[in-house]
Protein backbone atom coordinates (compact mmCIF):
# COMPACT_ATOMS: atom_id res chain seq x y z
CA UNK A 1 0.00 0.00 0.00
CA UNK A 2 0.91 3.79 -1.24
CA UNK A 3 0.15 5.68 1.97
CA UNK A 4 0.66 9.30 0.87
CA UNK A 5 0.63 10.25 4.63
CA UNK A 6 4.18 8.68 4.25
CA UNK A 7 7.06 10.61 3.87
CA UNK A 8 9.45 10.77 1.76
CA UNK A 9 12.36 12.63 0.62
CA UNK A 10 14.72 11.51 -2.64
CA UNK A 11 16.89 14.14 -2.61
CA UNK A 12 19.69 14.92 -0.19
CA UNK A 13 24.04 15.03 -0.26
CA UNK A 14 26.33 13.57 2.52
CA UNK A 15 30.15 14.57 3.32
CA UNK A 16 30.23 12.37 0.46
CA UNK A 17 29.82 15.63 -1.53
CA UNK A 18 29.01 19.26 -0.11
CA UNK A 19 26.60 17.96 2.17
CA UNK A 20 27.68 17.82 6.63
CA UNK A 21 26.52 14.73 7.94
CA UNK A 22 27.92 11.42 6.75
CA UNK A 23 25.51 8.53 5.44
CA UNK A 24 25.27 7.15 8.73
CA UNK A 25 23.92 10.44 10.21
CA UNK A 26 22.01 10.77 7.49
CA UNK A 27 20.72 7.46 8.50
CA UNK A 28 19.72 8.80 11.85
CA UNK A 29 18.33 12.27 10.53
CA UNK A 30 16.08 10.63 8.70
CA UNK A 31 14.78 7.94 11.39
CA UNK A 32 14.96 11.33 13.53
CA UNK A 33 12.37 12.78 10.59
CA UNK A 34 10.24 9.80 10.37
CA UNK A 35 10.80 9.55 6.78
CA UNK A 36 10.15 6.53 5.27
CA UNK A 37 11.52 6.38 1.74
CA UNK A 38 14.90 8.34 1.16
CA UNK A 39 17.78 8.58 -1.64
CA UNK A 40 21.25 10.05 -0.97
CA UNK A 41 21.76 11.82 -3.97
CA UNK A 42 25.65 13.36 -3.75
CA UNK A 43 26.94 14.72 -6.48
CA UNK A 44 29.24 12.79 -8.98
CA UNK A 45 29.26 10.26 -6.84
CA UNK A 46 27.90 7.21 -5.63
CA UNK A 47 29.62 5.92 -2.62
CA UNK A 48 26.77 6.24 0.08
CA UNK A 49 25.28 3.86 -2.19
CA UNK A 50 27.14 1.20 -1.12
CA UNK A 51 27.68 2.67 2.47
CA UNK A 52 23.91 2.67 3.77
CA UNK A 53 22.34 -0.82 2.61
CA UNK A 54 24.28 -2.72 5.49
CA UNK A 55 23.12 -0.21 8.06
CA UNK A 56 19.70 -0.44 7.55
CA UNK A 57 17.76 -2.61 9.49
CA UNK A 58 14.00 -4.66 9.35
CA UNK A 59 12.31 -1.48 10.73
CA UNK A 60 14.13 1.07 9.20
CA UNK A 61 13.00 3.46 6.00
CA UNK A 62 13.48 2.03 2.96
CA UNK A 63 16.38 3.28 0.71
CA UNK A 64 16.92 3.85 -3.27
CA UNK A 65 20.41 4.35 -4.53
CA UNK A 66 20.64 7.94 -5.94
CA UNK A 67 23.26 10.34 -7.35
CA UNK A 68 23.30 14.00 -8.80
CA UNK A 69 25.17 14.51 -11.59
CA UNK A 70 26.27 18.11 -12.36
CA UNK A 71 25.95 18.69 -16.50
CA UNK A 72 26.20 21.64 -18.86
CA UNK A 73 26.57 21.56 -22.88
CA UNK A 74 25.95 24.46 -25.17
CA UNK A 75 22.57 25.46 -24.08
CA UNK A 76 22.91 25.54 -20.58
CA UNK A 77 23.28 23.68 -16.96
CA UNK A 78 21.72 20.55 -15.62
CA UNK A 79 21.35 18.93 -12.85
CA UNK A 80 20.72 15.06 -13.53
CA UNK A 81 19.16 12.76 -10.67
CA UNK A 82 19.82 8.78 -11.03
CA UNK A 83 17.93 6.21 -9.24
CA UNK A 84 17.83 2.75 -8.55
CA UNK A 85 20.77 1.76 -10.20
CA UNK A 86 23.45 -0.56 -9.43
CA UNK A 87 26.50 1.62 -7.93
CA UNK A 88 28.96 -1.19 -8.65
CA UNK A 89 28.32 -1.10 -12.40
CA UNK A 90 31.06 0.33 -14.75
CA UNK A 91 28.49 2.15 -16.92
CA UNK A 92 27.71 4.69 -13.75
CA UNK A 93 31.39 4.63 -12.35
CA UNK A 94 32.72 5.52 -15.82
CA UNK A 95 30.79 8.98 -15.27
CA UNK A 96 31.39 9.28 -11.54
CA UNK A 97 34.84 8.56 -12.04
CA UNK A 98 34.65 11.60 -15.05
CA UNK A 99 33.14 14.11 -12.81
CA UNK A 100 35.22 13.18 -10.25
CA UNK A 101 38.04 14.15 -12.49
CA UNK A 102 36.54 17.55 -13.54
CA UNK A 103 35.82 18.67 -10.03
CA UNK A 104 39.47 17.92 -8.80
CA UNK A 105 40.99 19.96 -11.35
CA UNK A 106 38.12 22.52 -10.60
CA UNK A 107 39.35 22.25 -6.83
CA UNK A 108 43.10 22.85 -7.71
CA UNK A 109 42.11 25.90 -10.23
CA UNK A 110 40.30 27.54 -7.68
CA UNK A 111 42.97 27.21 -4.91
CA UNK A 112 45.54 28.31 -7.22
CA UNK A 113 43.27 31.51 -8.43
CA UNK A 114 42.68 32.56 -4.75
CA UNK A 115 46.51 32.25 -4.50
CA UNK A 116 47.55 34.45 -7.28
CA UNK A 117 44.43 36.73 -7.61
CA UNK A 118 44.27 37.87 -3.66
CA UNK A 119 47.04 36.30 -2.51
CA UNK A 120 45.27 33.64 -0.09
CA UNK A 121 48.04 30.87 1.27
CA UNK A 122 46.01 27.70 2.52
CA UNK A 123 48.76 25.79 4.36
CA UNK A 124 50.23 22.42 2.13
CA UNK A 125 48.68 19.96 5.08
CA UNK A 126 45.45 21.74 4.93
CA UNK A 127 45.04 21.14 0.73
CA UNK A 128 46.12 17.99 1.14
CA UNK A 129 43.58 17.07 3.15
CA UNK A 130 41.01 19.01 0.77
CA UNK A 131 42.00 16.96 -2.18
CA UNK A 132 41.92 13.58 -0.17
CA UNK A 133 37.86 14.32 0.55
CA UNK A 134 35.58 12.59 -2.04
CA UNK A 135 33.99 15.78 -3.81
CA UNK A 136 35.53 18.67 -2.31
CA UNK A 137 33.77 22.10 -3.41
CA UNK A 138 32.96 25.56 -3.19
CA UNK A 139 31.77 24.94 0.82
CA UNK A 140 35.07 23.12 1.24
CA UNK A 141 37.19 26.01 0.03
CA UNK A 142 35.00 28.36 1.89
CA UNK A 143 35.46 27.14 5.06
CA UNK A 144 38.96 27.21 4.84
CA UNK A 145 39.26 30.91 3.76
CA UNK A 146 36.87 31.48 7.01
CA UNK A 147 39.68 29.45 9.14
CA UNK A 148 42.12 31.23 7.87
CA UNK A 149 40.96 34.90 8.36
CA UNK A 150 40.37 35.91 4.54
CA UNK A 151 36.45 35.76 4.98
CA UNK A 152 33.97 36.24 8.09
CA UNK A 153 31.26 33.25 6.59
CA UNK A 154 31.39 30.44 4.25
CA UNK A 155 28.98 32.16 2.59
CA UNK A 156 30.82 35.39 2.23
CA UNK A 157 33.84 33.60 0.55
CA UNK A 158 32.12 32.15 -1.94
CA UNK A 159 30.43 35.25 -3.13
CA UNK A 160 33.27 37.75 -2.94
CA UNK A 161 36.31 35.50 -3.81
CA UNK A 162 35.55 32.17 -5.27
CA UNK A 163 32.59 33.00 -7.89
CA UNK A 164 34.59 36.14 -9.33
CA UNK A 165 37.21 33.75 -10.22
CA UNK A 166 37.36 33.27 -13.76
CA UNK A 167 38.09 29.26 -14.26
CA UNK A 168 37.24 27.04 -17.13
CA UNK A 169 35.15 24.47 -16.18
CA UNK A 170 34.52 21.35 -17.58
CA UNK A 171 31.22 19.58 -17.33
CA UNK A 172 29.73 15.80 -18.16
CA UNK A 173 27.19 16.37 -20.88
CA UNK A 174 23.73 15.39 -20.16
CA UNK A 175 23.57 12.85 -22.74
CA UNK A 176 26.42 11.24 -20.79
CA UNK A 177 24.67 11.20 -17.53
CA UNK A 178 21.98 9.56 -18.51
CA UNK A 179 23.07 7.38 -20.67
CA UNK A 180 25.69 6.36 -17.41
CA UNK A 181 22.03 6.12 -15.48
CA UNK A 182 20.23 4.07 -18.02
CA UNK A 183 23.09 1.68 -18.92
CA UNK A 184 23.45 1.05 -14.97
CA UNK A 185 19.76 -0.15 -14.89
CA UNK A 186 17.99 3.29 -13.46
CA UNK A 187 16.32 6.20 -13.92
CA UNK A 188 17.35 9.51 -14.68
CA UNK A 189 15.06 12.60 -13.37
CA UNK A 190 15.92 15.92 -14.42
CA UNK A 191 16.51 18.05 -10.89
CA UNK A 192 14.80 21.02 -9.84
CA UNK A 193 13.94 21.42 -13.22
CA UNK A 194 12.66 25.06 -12.85
CA UNK A 195 16.23 26.47 -12.51
CA UNK A 196 19.47 26.55 -14.54
CA UNK A 197 22.55 28.44 -13.36
CA UNK A 198 22.29 31.07 -10.82
CA UNK A 199 19.26 33.17 -11.22
CA UNK A 200 18.02 31.26 -14.79
CA UNK A 201 14.17 30.08 -14.27
CA UNK A 202 13.14 28.36 -17.01
CA UNK A 203 9.00 28.15 -17.50
CA UNK A 204 6.65 27.93 -19.94
CA UNK A 205 7.89 26.90 -23.45
CA UNK A 206 11.42 27.69 -22.59
CA UNK A 207 11.04 24.75 -20.23
CA UNK A 208 9.25 22.58 -22.18
CA UNK A 209 11.61 22.79 -24.80
CA UNK A 210 14.77 22.06 -22.68
CA UNK A 211 12.67 19.08 -20.97
CA UNK A 212 11.97 17.32 -24.54
CA UNK A 213 15.57 18.00 -25.60
CA UNK A 214 16.56 15.59 -22.66
CA UNK A 215 13.72 13.49 -23.55
CA UNK A 216 15.79 12.59 -26.50
CA UNK A 217 18.52 11.50 -24.75
CA UNK A 218 16.30 9.08 -22.15
CA UNK A 219 15.26 11.44 -19.50
CA UNK A 220 12.30 9.35 -17.29
CA UNK A 221 11.45 11.47 -14.88
CA UNK A 222 11.34 15.18 -13.63
CA UNK A 223 11.83 16.50 -9.77
CA UNK A 224 7.99 18.32 -9.80
CA UNK A 225 8.33 18.38 -5.64
CA UNK A 226 11.05 20.23 -4.23
CA UNK A 227 11.57 22.24 -1.71
CA UNK A 228 12.64 25.70 -3.49
CA UNK A 229 9.76 25.76 -5.60
CA UNK A 230 6.23 27.75 -5.62
CA UNK A 231 2.75 26.09 -5.59
CA UNK A 232 2.63 27.26 -9.35
CA UNK A 233 6.14 25.85 -10.14
CA UNK A 234 5.31 22.80 -9.05
CA UNK A 235 1.72 22.41 -10.71
CA UNK A 236 3.80 23.43 -14.04
CA UNK A 237 6.07 20.72 -13.36
CA UNK A 238 3.12 18.42 -12.49
CA UNK A 239 1.64 19.28 -15.76
CA UNK A 240 4.40 18.78 -17.89
CA UNK A 241 5.05 15.17 -16.30
CA UNK A 242 1.13 14.35 -17.31
CA UNK A 243 1.79 15.80 -20.91
CA UNK A 244 4.69 13.56 -21.24
CA UNK A 245 4.60 10.61 -19.44
CA UNK A 246 7.54 11.17 -17.23
CA UNK A 247 8.65 9.78 -13.86
CA UNK A 248 7.50 12.32 -10.56
CA UNK A 249 9.98 12.67 -7.53
CA UNK A 250 9.96 14.66 -4.40
CA UNK A 251 13.35 15.97 -2.94
CA UNK A 252 14.32 18.58 -0.31
CA UNK A 253 18.15 18.76 -1.79
CA UNK A 254 19.18 19.01 2.44
CA UNK A 255 22.75 19.53 2.43
CA UNK A 256 23.39 19.58 6.74
CA UNK A 257 24.56 22.58 7.69
CA UNK A 258 25.80 23.95 4.74
CA UNK A 259 21.80 25.06 3.22
CA UNK A 260 19.46 26.55 5.11
CA UNK A 261 17.12 23.32 3.98
CA UNK A 262 15.36 21.52 6.35
CA UNK A 263 15.42 17.44 5.66
CA UNK A 264 11.90 16.32 4.42
CA UNK A 265 10.65 19.75 3.29
CA UNK A 266 9.82 18.46 -0.54
CA UNK A 267 6.49 20.62 -0.81
CA UNK A 268 4.63 17.23 -1.09
CA UNK A 269 3.03 17.39 2.22
CA UNK A 270 -0.65 18.12 2.17
CA UNK A 271 -1.34 16.65 -0.83
CA UNK A 272 -4.65 14.16 -0.22
CA UNK A 273 -2.60 11.47 -2.82
CA UNK A 274 0.43 10.82 -4.42
CA UNK A 275 0.74 12.09 -8.07
CA UNK A 276 0.61 9.46 -10.69
CA UNK A 277 3.44 10.26 -11.99
CA UNK A 278 5.01 9.51 -8.45
CA UNK A 279 3.25 6.50 -7.85
CA UNK A 280 4.61 4.92 -11.06
CA UNK A 281 8.37 6.09 -10.26
CA UNK A 282 7.81 4.05 -6.98
CA UNK A 283 6.36 0.95 -8.50
CA UNK A 284 9.57 1.54 -11.12
CA UNK A 285 12.30 1.07 -8.35
CA UNK A 286 10.19 -1.31 -6.60
CA UNK A 287 8.45 0.20 -4.00
CA UNK A 288 4.93 -1.33 -3.68
CA UNK A 289 4.62 -0.80 -0.22
CA UNK A 290 4.93 2.81 1.94
CA UNK A 291 3.50 3.24 5.46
Amino acid sequence: MLNCDAKIDLHMHSTVSDGTDTPAEILEQVRSAGIRLFSVTDHDAVKAGRILPPLLGAEDPLFIPGVEFSCRDELGKYHILGYGFDPESDEINCVVDKGHGYRMEKVTARLNGLRAVYGFAIPEDEIAALLAMDNPGKPHIGNLLVKYGYAETKEQAIHDFIDPLRIRNQYIRPEEAIAGILGAGGIPVLAHPAYGSGDELFLGEEMENRLRRLMDFGLQGMEAFYSGFTPRITAEMLALADRYGLYVTAGSDYHGKNKLVKLGSTGLDGEETFPSGLVRFLEAVGVSRLT
